[in-house]
């Protein structure tokens, strides 16, 4: 398998700023981009170049995204490997196919409202539950400033330290391909982990409230400990900060993700017809947090 990142990109501002997140995230790797622009109606396959004009159009607007798109980031990013593809399609099912073997799929999500852009929140969460490899979605005003804290002076820079990767931890269900994007995303920017737990307090009969509620948190406190004692040991470089909060899961992420520069969270693997569904945590992170967002697919 070649390595890449694949990034949807679409004459939006929402696909520029994914294109432009992918770009660095694949010099971060070492690997090349891989740009795909899908498209809907036109000719059929195999269709005459003499067809109406109007049927060439939305392979003639492909082009003219992936060349702008191709010119911009080859400036940027001069030392970047990046090819272009069109791809004829619905724009979800042939990014998912494009980008099967990759290392993760990079789109544009505007989240709940507007309606401009290369995906909306809901068909995010569409792909997002059919994907097999990791989806980040980036918002429209990300840029590489985002990543980073703000310099001395309080301004938005580049040169200053990224921001912490936060990950949500279910301790009762330890999801390995979870951890090992968190970890390594943390490791290439040399930055925190900031590893959430939420954490509730069950009904103990013969207890008080407040010895729940202690009872309750030191034996989080332990789960989380235990859990990513191995990863501390895999990963020695990456600084990693335990949080746990009481409450609902999807909550206490959305709280716990302000000042992060990249948010991961896990998704199960649907494998039924059903209609996909991402999940409330997924659901969450899509809507409210502005950051970009990596859902990472498990068993």
């Amino acid at each position: 398998m070649i390595r890449s990142v694949v990034a949807g990109v679409d004459d939006s501002r929402e696909g520029s700023a994914a294109a432009d997140w992918a770009a660095r995230e694949a010099l971060r790797r070492g690997v090349p981009l891989r740009l795909v622009h899908a498209w809907e109606g036109g000719l059929p396959e195999g269709g005459s170049e003499t067809a109406v004009p109007g049927l060439r159009a939305p392979q003639q607007h492909a082009r003219q995204v992936l060349h702008h798109a191709l010119g911009q980031l080859g400036r940027r990013y001069p030392g970047l490997a990046v090819s272009a593809e069109q791809v004829a399609g619905p724009p979800v099912t042939a990014l998912l196919a494009e980008a099967r073997e990759a290392d993760l799929l990079v789109i544009g999500s505007q989240g709940s409202s507007g309606l401009s852009g290369f995906v909306s929140g809901a068909v995010a969460m569409a792909a997002a539950a059919r994907m097999e490899r990791p989806i980040v979605l980036v918002r429209a005003d990300e840029t590489a400033q985002s990543e980073h804290l703000r310099d001395a002076g309080g301004q938005p820079s580049d040169r200053t330290p990224f921001r912490d990767v936060t990950v949500a931890v279910d301790v009762d269900g330890v999801y390995e391909e979870v951890l090992d994007f968190a970890f390594h995303a943390a490791e290439l920017r040399r930055a925190p982990l900031r590893a959430v737990h939420a954490w509730h307090v069950p009904y103990s009969p013969g207890l008080t409230a407040a010895e729940q509620r202690a009872r309750a948190r030191a034996l989080a406190e332990d789960e989380l400990a235990r859990l990513l004692a191995p990863w501390r040991k895999r990963f020695p470089a990456v600084a990693v900060l335990e949080n746990l909060h009481e409450g609902r899961p999807a909550h206490v992420l959305v709280r716990a993700a302000g000042g992060a520069g990249l948010v991961v969270a896990g998704i199960r693997r649907r494998r039924t017809p059903a209609r996909p569904h991402a999940g409330p945590v997924a659901h969450a992170l899509i809507h409210h947090v502005r950051c970009p967002v990596a859902l990472v697919p498990h068993a």
